[in-house]
């Protein structure tokens, strides 16, 4: 792995539906309401009627001093299964959404984010600051999953990252 690039997942189990969870998910230009560390959600394209193809540009904040900017294009929408997309700007790569119900009642989110760092100054320092990126992208899915929790009344079960 190249020291600009990142393969991080988090996984969300909460006690809330799937079908609730998924809308949640999936309506992006709403997460500025519930998710703090998203700053601002833009559609840039429309896409086709099934959303595959829009493009939109994500502006995050996380614990450390800087934004990410970036835009992410929708390459796969499996309702109640999984979101795709493709990153490009600050961050280059994929990104995806993955989700499951398991017999308790429990619902679980998996993000899989490989990314690479596109800015310099991000670059220069990756050999060092790698494990403060990688804790400010904890922190940010951290947050993500306790606000859905809130926003959906449900029970946060668990939150796993692994990078």
């Amino acid at each position: 792995m190249q020291s600009g690039e990142y393969r991080l997942s988090t996984v969300w189990r909460l006690e809330a539906p799937l079908p609730a969870v998924w809308t949640a998910i999936h309506d992006s230009a709403r997460w500025p309401e519930w998710w703090k560390n998203v700053e601002r959600v833009a559609a840039l394209e429309a896409g086709s009627s099934d959303g595959v193809g829009a493009l939109q540009r994500y502006t995050w904040k996380g614990r450390l001093p800087y934004r990410v900017v970036f835009d992410m294009r929708v390459t796969r929408i499996e309702p109640l299964v999984a979101l795709e997309g493709i990153a490009s700007g600050d961050l280059e790569g994929t990104g995806c959404w993955r989700f499951s119900h398991d017999p308790g009642g429990v619902t679980v989110v998996r993000y899989e984010w490989r990314v690479h760092t596109k800015r310099g100054w991000m670059n220069v320092f990756a050999p060092l600051a790698r494990p403060f990126f990688q804790w400010n992208h904890d922190f940010v899915m951290r947050e993500g999953g306790i606000s859905l929790a809130r926003l959906l009344g449900a029970r946060l079960v668990s939150i796993e990252h692994r990078s």
